[in-house]
């Protein structure tokens, strides 16, 4: 791969992970940001045990988190659960301009014949937090298969990360890439892939 194509690689994944910062905040409407805080990228220095800070997930996604306040399209409020996000009203036009460039992502992508899967156990006292990822999941377009379980037909890998990431749910979600799900035609016309 030559130099300008990595770094137009780059630049797509870049505005694709603000993208998912954005409708995530827009989805919940309310994020607490103590993962995305300052202080929290500068302890993933510390963290990182001598890799560089861009192998970390969470560095794509605290910056693409400062990009977004930068621009003014969120903003911090501090209350007495912490500090938490929110969509300014600029922020609010931008994530309506991008759903209207894309109405329906899956239109798009040509399928791979690989379906993506979202199983999650969170406890019950954890229920908030189940909910806003339930949401979170059914506003991408996910397919609800079964109590848990999620479906998706396209490469979701970074929006889970940034999910794992902003929920603090790492160790109850897992994200697995298959190739058969028995009974699929369903899910194939679902997402129109039949």
């Amino acid at each position: 791969m030559g130099k300008l194509e990595k770094e137009a690689r780059v630049v797509r994944r870049n505005t694709s992970i603000q993208n998912a910062v954005l409708r995530t905040i827009g989805t919940a409407g309310l994020i607490s940001v103590a993962v995305l805080a300052p202080n929290a990228l500068q302890v993933l220095r510390i963290l990182d045990g001598g890799k560089k800070r861009r192998s970390n997930p969470k560095y794509y996604i605290g910056t693409a988190f400062e990009k977004l306040c930068a621009r003014g399209y969120v903003t911090i409020e501090r209350g007495s659960n912490g500090k938490h996000a929110r969509l300014s009203q600029s922020g609010k036009v931008a994530l309506e301009r991008m759903i209207a460039r894309s109405p329906d992502v899956r239109k798009r992508k040509r399928w791979d014949k690989r379906w993506r899967i979202v199983i999650y156990d969170i406890k019950e006292k954890n229920r908030a937090t189940r909910t806003m990822l339930q949401r979170t999941l059914q506003s991408y377009g996910f397919c609800k298969l079964q109590n848990s379980v999620w479906v998706y037909p396209h490469d979701c890998e970074e929006l889970v990360v940034m999910l794992k990431a902003n929920y603090k749910v790492g160790q109850d979600v897992l994200y697995l890439v298959v190739e058969k799900i028995e009974n699929d035609q369903k899910l194939k016309e679902y997402f129109g892939l039949a």
